[in-house]
């Protein structure tokens, strides 16, 4: 990836994080911590990787894009309202009655949402099914799921696991979002999914890793997913959980709880130091 070509991904980051810290304070409610955490991730999916389109999100050939992590659907509504799929003053709607952002991605409402989640577990398998629709219609897009480490407690997550590799669906690729955090405290101490790593080698599938918040790093390991040898990809990319908002860095107590008015206005000042930053450059 070219410098150029970074430094535009990184202030495009910048953007979505201000869109969720908007929206979840403005909602009063939501997940910003695990939504920050994803939020480059996503930036690097929408905004350079995968084939979609704001205008045709429909399409047969499209790339599909599953958030198995539901909750953090303020990252995906951030990233689509950005990418045009419909307006960022939606965004200030999350979850309020009758609007069509709701707390959790709803398919049948939301333009560019390929699949209603919400029950962790769920949306591998999903991603699982599209995978091998695509196989059996002879289709060439992949489908991207991301999931969080405290989902794959999940024994569904297990499941769709063997079976993707069962039907060597080597075009789909999970990301779990490694930030180690989950509602109650530490992944590792609540319930630890570790080596994440071997289980899924494990299970039949190709392994990467990489840093959540380096866009080359990111960039190296969905450039492996490349390679076609009929086993799934799973990217395990080490995330820190409120990544660009100090005081929620790395802390569970931010798993889903919105900012107050004070808070809110602390969170932005830390991004606009960021950007200022990005944009001396």
């Amino acid at each position: 990836m070219d410098a150029k070509t970074k430094l535009a991904l990184e202030k495009q980051a910048v953007k979505i994080r201000k869109d969720i810290i908007t929206a979840v304070h403005s909602a009063k409610s939501g997940h910003p911590g695990g939504s920050l955490s994803l939020a480059d991730t996503l930036t690097y999916l929408y905004f350079y990787k995968m084939n979609v389109d704001s205008k045709n999100p429909s399409d047969p050939d499209r790339d599909r894009f599953v958030l198995s992590k539901g909750h953090t659907a303020p990252a995906l509504y951030s990233v689509l309202a950005e990418k045009g799929f419909f307006s960022t003053d939606e965004l200030l709607k999350l979850r309020k009655t009758g609007a069509m952002l709701q707390g959790h991605p709803d398919m049948k409402h939301i333009p560019g949402i390929d699949m209603t989640t919400g029950s962790l577990g769920q949306g591998i398998s999903a991603a699982v099914g599209m995978a091998l629709g695509g196989k059996l219609g002879d289709k060439n897009f992949t489908v991207y799921a991301a999931l969080g480490d405290g989902e794959i407690q999940e024994g569904q997550v297990w499941e769709a696991a063997m079976a993707a590799a069962h039907y060597k669906l080597d075009n789909l690729v999970a990301i779990v979002d490694n930030n180690n955090l989950q509602i109650d405290g530490k992944v590792s101490d609540v319930m630890s999914v570790y080596p994440i790593t071997d289980k899924f080698a494990a299970f039949g599938w190709n392994v990467a890793t990489c840093d959540a918040h380096d866009f080359d790093s990111i960039d190296a390991a969905f450039e492996q997913t490349k390679e076609k040898n009929g086993k799934p990809w799973v990217i395990v990319q080490k995330s820190v959980k409120g990544k660009g908002v100090s005081f929620m860095e790395d802390n569970a107590a931010w798993h889903g709880t919105a900012p107050n008015d004070e808070q809110y206005a602390q969170a932005m000042a830390d991004l606009d130091k960021i950007e200022k930053e990005l944009e001396e450059r």
